[in-house]
Protein backbone atom coordinates (compact mmCIF):
# COMPACT_ATOMS: atom_id res chain seq x y z
CA UNK A 1 0.00 0.00 0.00
CA UNK A 2 1.42 3.45 -0.70
CA UNK A 3 3.56 4.13 2.01
CA UNK A 4 6.08 6.61 2.66
CA UNK A 5 8.52 5.70 5.76
CA UNK A 6 6.20 5.02 8.97
CA UNK A 7 6.87 6.09 12.36
CA UNK A 8 8.92 3.07 14.41
CA UNK A 9 6.97 1.04 17.58
CA UNK A 10 7.50 1.44 21.33
CA UNK A 11 9.88 -1.79 21.52
CA UNK A 12 9.68 -1.71 25.10
CA UNK A 13 9.80 -5.38 26.42
CA UNK A 14 7.77 -4.63 29.65
CA UNK A 15 5.06 -2.80 27.69
CA UNK A 16 4.30 -5.52 24.94
CA UNK A 17 3.75 -7.83 27.87
CA UNK A 18 1.30 -5.70 29.11
CA UNK A 19 -0.10 -5.29 25.64
CA UNK A 20 -0.84 -9.45 25.38
CA UNK A 21 -2.33 -9.58 28.77
CA UNK A 22 -4.61 -6.86 27.46
CA UNK A 23 -5.36 -8.27 24.17
CA UNK A 24 -6.13 -11.97 25.80
CA UNK A 25 -8.37 -10.31 27.79
CA UNK A 26 -10.35 -8.81 24.89
CA UNK A 27 -10.76 -12.27 23.70
CA UNK A 28 -13.12 -13.15 25.83
CA UNK A 29 -14.98 -10.36 24.89
CA UNK A 30 -14.72 -10.65 21.17
CA UNK A 31 -16.50 -14.00 20.15
CA UNK A 32 -17.59 -14.58 16.65
CA UNK A 33 -21.19 -12.68 15.85
CA UNK A 34 -23.83 -15.95 15.09
CA UNK A 35 -27.51 -16.00 14.53
CA UNK A 36 -29.41 -19.39 15.26
CA UNK A 37 -31.60 -20.86 12.53
CA UNK A 38 -33.79 -23.68 13.28
CA UNK A 39 -33.42 -26.88 10.89
CA UNK A 40 -35.51 -29.68 11.68
CA UNK A 41 -35.90 -28.78 15.14
CA UNK A 42 -32.26 -28.65 15.42
CA UNK A 43 -30.48 -24.90 16.37
CA UNK A 44 -26.67 -24.40 14.17
CA UNK A 45 -24.68 -21.52 14.63
CA UNK A 46 -24.59 -19.40 11.16
CA UNK A 47 -21.32 -17.58 11.41
CA UNK A 48 -21.74 -13.64 9.41
CA UNK A 49 -19.19 -12.16 7.88
CA UNK A 50 -21.35 -8.78 6.54
CA UNK A 51 -18.46 -6.39 7.47
CA UNK A 52 -15.61 -7.74 5.32
CA UNK A 53 -11.78 -8.14 6.25
CA UNK A 54 -8.93 -7.32 3.85
CA UNK A 55 -5.21 -7.00 3.78
CA UNK A 56 -2.67 -5.64 1.33
CA UNK A 57 0.27 -7.82 0.61
CA UNK A 58 3.18 -8.14 -2.10
CA UNK A 59 3.97 -11.12 -4.26
CA UNK A 60 7.28 -12.02 -4.21
CA UNK A 61 8.05 -13.65 -7.74
CA UNK A 62 10.78 -15.96 -6.39
CA UNK A 63 8.86 -17.51 -3.00
CA UNK A 64 7.63 -20.41 -3.51
CA UNK A 65 3.94 -22.11 -3.58
CA UNK A 66 4.10 -23.91 -0.51
CA UNK A 67 5.61 -20.19 0.74
CA UNK A 68 2.13 -17.95 -0.78
CA UNK A 69 0.43 -21.12 0.84
CA UNK A 70 1.58 -20.74 4.44
CA UNK A 71 1.23 -17.36 3.86
CA UNK A 72 -2.45 -17.24 2.55
CA UNK A 73 -3.52 -20.02 5.21
CA UNK A 74 -2.50 -17.85 8.27
CA UNK A 75 -4.57 -14.76 6.72
CA UNK A 76 -7.72 -17.40 6.57
CA UNK A 77 -7.41 -19.01 9.49
CA UNK A 78 -7.53 -15.15 11.41
CA UNK A 79 -10.56 -14.36 9.21
CA UNK A 80 -9.57 -11.91 6.33
CA UNK A 81 -11.68 -12.77 3.58
CA UNK A 82 -10.12 -10.41 0.86
CA UNK A 83 -6.20 -10.38 -0.38
CA UNK A 84 -4.82 -6.98 -2.35
CA UNK A 85 -1.81 -8.68 -3.82
CA UNK A 86 0.95 -6.12 -5.92
CA UNK A 87 2.39 -8.93 -8.32
CA UNK A 88 3.79 -5.54 -10.31
CA UNK A 89 1.43 -5.86 -12.61
CA UNK A 90 2.26 -9.29 -13.80
CA UNK A 91 -0.37 -11.39 -14.79
CA UNK A 92 1.31 -14.18 -14.85
CA UNK A 93 2.47 -14.29 -11.30
CA UNK A 94 -1.14 -13.24 -10.24
CA UNK A 95 -2.50 -16.24 -12.04
CA UNK A 96 -0.54 -18.36 -10.28
CA UNK A 97 -1.84 -17.18 -7.06
CA UNK A 98 -5.55 -17.74 -7.95
CA UNK A 99 -5.66 -21.42 -6.94
CA UNK A 100 -3.85 -20.60 -3.53
CA UNK A 101 -6.41 -18.00 -2.68
CA UNK A 102 -9.45 -20.48 -3.89
CA UNK A 103 -8.01 -23.52 -1.69
CA UNK A 104 -8.21 -20.93 1.32
CA UNK A 105 -11.43 -19.48 0.47
CA UNK A 106 -9.91 -16.27 0.09
CA UNK A 107 -11.18 -13.42 -2.65
CA UNK A 108 -8.18 -12.14 -4.67
CA UNK A 109 -7.94 -8.91 -6.11
CA UNK A 110 -4.51 -7.45 -8.33
CA UNK A 111 -3.12 -4.91 -6.75
CA UNK A 112 -1.39 -2.12 -9.22
CA UNK A 113 0.63 1.02 -9.26
CA UNK A 114 -1.10 2.77 -11.41
CA UNK A 115 -0.15 6.48 -12.62
CA UNK A 116 3.52 6.08 -10.84
CA UNK A 117 5.05 3.71 -12.49
CA UNK A 118 8.44 2.78 -10.95
CA UNK A 119 10.74 0.12 -12.37
CA UNK A 120 8.50 -0.12 -15.20
CA UNK A 121 10.63 -1.75 -18.08
CA UNK A 122 8.83 -0.24 -21.21
CA UNK A 123 8.02 2.90 -19.31
CA UNK A 124 11.75 3.81 -18.84
CA UNK A 125 12.05 3.93 -23.26
CA UNK A 126 9.92 6.73 -23.27
CA UNK A 127 11.36 9.72 -21.37
CA UNK A 128 8.76 11.54 -22.42
CA UNK A 129 5.88 9.94 -21.13
CA UNK A 130 6.85 11.06 -17.01
CA UNK A 131 5.29 14.37 -15.39
CA UNK A 132 7.08 17.81 -14.97
CA UNK A 133 7.14 19.51 -12.29
CA UNK A 134 6.20 23.56 -12.71
CA UNK A 135 9.38 24.05 -12.59
CA UNK A 136 10.55 21.68 -15.66
CA UNK A 137 11.40 18.78 -13.69
CA UNK A 138 10.90 15.20 -15.14
CA UNK A 139 9.97 12.68 -12.87
CA UNK A 140 11.79 10.24 -15.10
CA UNK A 141 15.23 11.42 -13.61
CA UNK A 142 14.48 14.05 -11.25
CA UNK A 143 11.48 12.29 -9.16
CA UNK A 144 10.12 14.02 -6.60
CA UNK A 145 10.72 13.09 -2.39
CA UNK A 146 11.94 9.85 -3.25
CA UNK A 147 13.65 7.59 -6.04
CA UNK A 148 10.49 5.57 -6.86
CA UNK A 149 8.07 8.35 -7.56
CA UNK A 150 8.15 8.05 -10.77
CA UNK A 151 4.66 9.32 -12.23
CA UNK A 152 3.19 9.02 -15.41
CA UNK A 153 1.86 12.08 -17.50
CA UNK A 154 -2.31 11.37 -17.03
CA UNK A 155 -3.09 13.17 -20.46
CA UNK A 156 -0.52 12.13 -23.02
CA UNK A 157 -2.37 9.03 -25.22
CA UNK A 158 1.07 7.11 -25.16
CA UNK A 159 1.22 6.53 -21.06
CA UNK A 160 -2.26 6.13 -20.43
CA UNK A 161 -2.80 3.78 -22.90
CA UNK A 162 0.34 2.14 -21.68
CA UNK A 163 -1.07 2.43 -17.95
CA UNK A 164 -4.88 0.69 -19.60
CA UNK A 165 -2.81 -1.94 -20.96
CA UNK A 166 -1.85 -3.68 -17.97
CA UNK A 167 -5.23 -3.12 -16.38
CA UNK A 168 -6.28 -5.32 -19.25
CA UNK A 169 -3.88 -7.74 -18.28
CA UNK A 170 -4.46 -8.03 -14.94
CA UNK A 171 -8.55 -7.98 -15.76
CA UNK A 172 -8.09 -11.25 -17.94
CA UNK A 173 -6.70 -12.97 -15.19
CA UNK A 174 -9.68 -15.71 -14.45
CA UNK A 175 -10.38 -16.07 -10.88
CA UNK A 176 -9.60 -12.62 -9.61
CA UNK A 177 -12.18 -10.70 -8.15
CA UNK A 178 -10.89 -7.07 -8.94
CA UNK A 179 -8.25 -5.02 -10.65
CA UNK A 180 -6.91 -2.88 -7.46
CA UNK A 181 -5.51 0.71 -8.52
CA UNK A 182 -3.24 1.78 -6.09
CA UNK A 183 -1.22 5.79 -7.01
CA UNK A 184 -4.33 6.56 -9.12
CA UNK A 185 -3.60 10.32 -8.64
CA UNK A 186 -0.45 12.83 -9.01
CA UNK A 187 2.30 13.27 -6.99
CA UNK A 188 1.55 14.90 -3.29
CA UNK A 189 1.40 18.50 -4.07
CA UNK A 190 1.24 18.36 0.05
CA UNK A 191 2.92 15.47 2.11
CA UNK A 192 0.99 13.70 4.84
CA UNK A 193 2.03 16.63 8.08
CA UNK A 194 3.04 13.14 10.42
CA UNK A 195 6.19 13.01 6.89
CA UNK A 196 7.31 16.46 6.49
CA UNK A 197 9.90 16.10 9.16
CA UNK A 198 11.50 12.94 7.33
CA UNK A 199 11.92 15.38 4.22
CA UNK A 200 13.16 18.06 6.36
CA UNK A 201 9.81 20.21 4.48
CA UNK A 202 7.46 22.92 5.69
CA UNK A 203 4.42 22.95 2.67
CA UNK A 204 2.38 26.18 3.85
CA UNK A 205 1.49 26.37 0.13
CA UNK A 206 1.69 24.71 -3.03
CA UNK A 207 5.48 24.59 -4.43
CA UNK A 208 6.78 24.48 -8.03
CA UNK A 209 8.89 21.16 -7.29
CA UNK A 210 5.88 19.30 -6.43
CA UNK A 211 2.97 20.51 -8.53
CA UNK A 212 2.53 18.35 -11.73
CA UNK A 213 1.71 18.28 -14.39
CA UNK A 214 3.33 20.71 -17.15
CA UNK A 215 4.58 18.83 -19.57
CA UNK A 216 3.89 20.15 -23.72
CA UNK A 217 1.08 18.11 -24.01
CA UNK A 218 -0.72 19.03 -20.36
CA UNK A 219 -0.20 22.77 -21.52
CA UNK A 220 -1.36 22.77 -25.18
CA UNK A 221 -4.32 20.68 -24.45
CA UNK A 222 -5.25 23.38 -21.59
CA UNK A 223 -4.35 26.15 -23.20
CA UNK A 224 -6.94 25.05 -26.22
CA UNK A 225 -9.45 24.26 -23.69
CA UNK A 226 -9.42 27.11 -21.72
CA UNK A 227 -6.87 30.29 -23.52
CA UNK A 228 -4.96 30.44 -21.11
CA UNK A 229 -1.35 28.41 -20.23
CA UNK A 230 -0.88 26.91 -16.78
CA UNK A 231 2.95 27.68 -17.43
CA UNK A 232 2.33 31.48 -17.15
CA UNK A 233 -0.10 31.38 -14.10
CA UNK A 234 1.69 33.94 -11.41
CA UNK A 235 -0.48 31.57 -8.88
CA UNK A 236 -1.63 28.01 -10.00
CA UNK A 237 -2.69 27.19 -7.00
CA UNK A 238 -6.76 29.71 -7.66
CA UNK A 239 -6.92 28.84 -10.76
CA UNK A 240 -10.20 26.22 -10.60
CA UNK A 241 -10.25 24.97 -14.27
CA UNK A 242 -6.47 24.30 -14.11
CA UNK A 243 -7.24 21.93 -11.06
CA UNK A 244 -10.21 20.09 -12.79
CA UNK A 245 -8.59 19.16 -16.04
CA UNK A 246 -6.15 17.19 -13.37
CA UNK A 247 -8.60 16.29 -11.79
CA UNK A 248 -10.54 15.38 -14.33
CA UNK A 249 -7.65 13.30 -16.22
CA UNK A 250 -7.39 11.16 -13.22
CA UNK A 251 -11.48 10.56 -13.31
CA UNK A 252 -10.57 9.68 -17.17
CA UNK A 253 -8.22 6.67 -16.27
CA UNK A 254 -10.15 5.25 -13.75
CA UNK A 255 -13.51 5.30 -15.81
CA UNK A 256 -11.69 3.79 -18.91
CA UNK A 257 -9.79 1.03 -16.37
CA UNK A 258 -13.59 0.47 -15.12
CA UNK A 259 -14.60 -0.77 -18.58
CA UNK A 260 -11.98 -2.46 -19.22
CA UNK A 261 -12.62 -4.23 -15.93
CA UNK A 262 -16.35 -4.94 -16.16
CA UNK A 263 -15.45 -6.37 -19.96
CA UNK A 264 -13.73 -8.88 -18.60
CA UNK A 265 -16.25 -9.78 -15.73
CA UNK A 266 -14.24 -7.99 -13.11
CA UNK A 267 -14.91 -4.79 -10.70
CA UNK A 268 -12.70 -2.08 -10.16
CA UNK A 269 -11.38 -0.79 -6.98
CA UNK A 270 -8.83 1.65 -6.00
CA UNK A 271 -6.88 2.76 -2.25
CA UNK A 272 -7.31 6.20 -2.23
CA UNK A 273 -6.49 9.58 0.17
CA UNK A 274 -8.39 9.69 3.40
CA UNK A 275 -11.72 11.81 1.68
CA UNK A 276 -12.62 13.68 -1.21
CA UNK A 277 -11.89 17.00 0.13
CA UNK A 278 -8.88 15.84 1.18
CA UNK A 279 -7.49 13.76 -1.63
CA UNK A 280 -8.80 17.16 -3.86
CA UNK A 281 -6.12 19.32 -2.06
CA UNK A 282 -3.45 16.79 -1.43
CA UNK A 283 -3.02 14.98 -4.53
CA UNK A 284 -5.59 15.80 -6.75
CA UNK A 285 -7.68 13.42 -6.51
CA UNK A 286 -11.47 13.07 -6.35
CA UNK A 287 -12.61 9.67 -5.61
CA UNK A 288 -16.34 9.99 -5.29
CA UNK A 289 -16.23 11.36 -8.68
CA UNK A 290 -15.45 8.15 -9.83
CA UNK A 291 -16.99 5.40 -11.66
CA UNK A 292 -15.58 2.32 -9.45
CA UNK A 293 -17.09 -0.78 -7.14
CA UNK A 294 -15.38 0.32 -4.08
CA UNK A 295 -13.15 2.41 -2.71
CA UNK A 296 -10.35 1.61 0.33
CA UNK A 297 -9.42 4.99 1.74
CA UNK A 298 -5.74 4.76 3.69
CA UNK A 299 -6.92 6.55 6.58
CA UNK A 300 -3.61 5.89 8.57
CA UNK A 301 -3.88 8.70 11.12
CA UNK A 302 -0.03 8.12 12.29
CA UNK A 303 0.54 9.60 8.91
CA UNK A 304 -1.82 12.81 9.87
CA UNK A 305 -0.68 13.36 13.79
CA UNK A 306 -4.19 12.30 14.38
CA UNK A 307 -5.77 10.38 17.29
CA UNK A 308 -7.81 6.97 16.34
CA UNK A 309 -11.10 8.55 16.51
CA UNK A 310 -9.86 10.58 13.16
CA UNK A 311 -9.97 7.24 11.43
CA UNK A 312 -14.24 7.27 12.36
CA UNK A 313 -13.98 10.97 11.24
CA UNK A 314 -12.68 10.12 7.86
CA UNK A 315 -14.81 7.22 6.82
CA UNK A 316 -17.79 8.96 7.89
CA UNK A 317 -16.37 12.11 5.62
CA UNK A 318 -16.03 9.36 2.85
CA UNK A 319 -19.13 7.39 3.35
CA UNK A 320 -21.48 10.30 3.51
CA UNK A 321 -19.53 11.97 -0.17
CA UNK A 322 -20.85 8.50 -1.78
CA UNK A 323 -24.11 8.59 -0.68
CA UNK A 324 -26.74 7.58 -3.11
CA UNK A 325 -23.55 6.19 -5.68
CA UNK A 326 -23.43 2.61 -6.17
CA UNK A 327 -19.69 2.49 -4.42
CA UNK A 328 -18.20 0.77 -1.11
CA UNK A 329 -15.93 2.27 1.03
CA UNK A 330 -13.71 -0.45 2.75
CA UNK A 331 -11.49 2.08 5.42
CA UNK A 332 -7.59 1.55 4.86
CA UNK A 333 -5.86 1.60 8.54
CA UNK A 334 -1.71 1.11 9.04
CA UNK A 335 -1.63 -0.93 11.53
CA UNK A 336 2.08 -1.25 12.46
CA UNK A 337 1.85 1.61 15.36
CA UNK A 338 -1.19 0.25 16.98
CA UNK A 339 -1.44 -1.67 20.23
CA UNK A 340 -3.85 -4.52 20.40
CA UNK A 341 -6.36 -2.19 22.22
CA UNK A 342 -5.85 0.40 19.65
CA UNK A 343 -6.37 -1.79 16.69
CA UNK A 344 -9.68 -3.22 18.28
CA UNK A 345 -10.60 0.93 18.43
CA UNK A 346 -9.62 1.94 15.16
CA UNK A 347 -12.12 -1.54 13.59
CA UNK A 348 -14.76 0.11 15.73
CA UNK A 349 -14.43 3.10 14.69
CA UNK A 350 -14.50 1.95 10.80
CA UNK A 351 -17.48 -0.13 11.26
CA UNK A 352 -19.77 2.10 13.61
CA UNK A 353 -19.00 4.78 11.32
CA UNK A 354 -21.00 3.75 7.98
CA UNK A 355 -17.71 1.75 6.08
CA UNK A 356 -18.86 -2.18 4.80
CA UNK A 357 -15.23 -3.49 5.67
CA UNK A 358 -11.74 -2.66 7.05
CA UNK A 359 -8.22 -3.43 5.29
CA UNK A 360 -5.18 -3.49 6.98
CA UNK A 361 -1.61 -2.46 5.81
CA UNK A 362 -0.12 -4.70 5.57
CA UNK A 363 -0.47 -8.32 5.67
CA UNK A 364 3.05 -9.41 6.73
CA UNK A 365 3.02 -6.58 9.20
CA UNK A 366 0.66 -8.24 11.42
CA UNK A 367 1.55 -9.39 14.89
CA UNK A 368 0.15 -12.30 16.42
CA UNK A 369 -1.59 -10.03 19.08
CA UNK A 370 -3.20 -8.26 16.63
CA UNK A 371 -4.23 -11.56 14.84
CA UNK A 372 -5.69 -12.88 17.80
CA UNK A 373 -8.23 -8.90 17.66
CA UNK A 374 -8.92 -9.22 14.42
CA UNK A 375 -9.29 -13.03 13.77
CA UNK A 376 -12.17 -12.89 17.31
CA UNK A 377 -13.66 -9.38 16.17
CA UNK A 378 -17.32 -10.06 16.84
CA UNK A 379 -18.65 -8.82 13.38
Amino acid sequence: MENLKALSKNSNKLYKKFLRCLCFALLFSCSPKTNEVSLKGNSLPIVTNEFKFWVWTTANAEASDNDFDDEFLNYSKNGIDAILVNTNADPELLTRLVPIAKKHNLELHGWMFTVNRPNDSIAEKHPEWYAVSRDGKSCFDQPPYVDYYKWMCPTRDASRNHILSLVEGLAKVEGVASVHLDYIRYSDIFLPIGLLPKYDLVQNEEQPEFDFCYCEVCSTEFEKLHHKNPRDFDNPAIDMEWKNFRLNKVKAIVDDAYTIAHKNNKKLTAAVFPYPEMADHMVRQRWDKWQIDAVLPMIYNNFYNEEIDWIGYATRQGVTDLKEKNTELHTGIYVPPMSPIELKEAIDQVKTNGAVGVSFFDGNAITQEQWLIIKNYTR
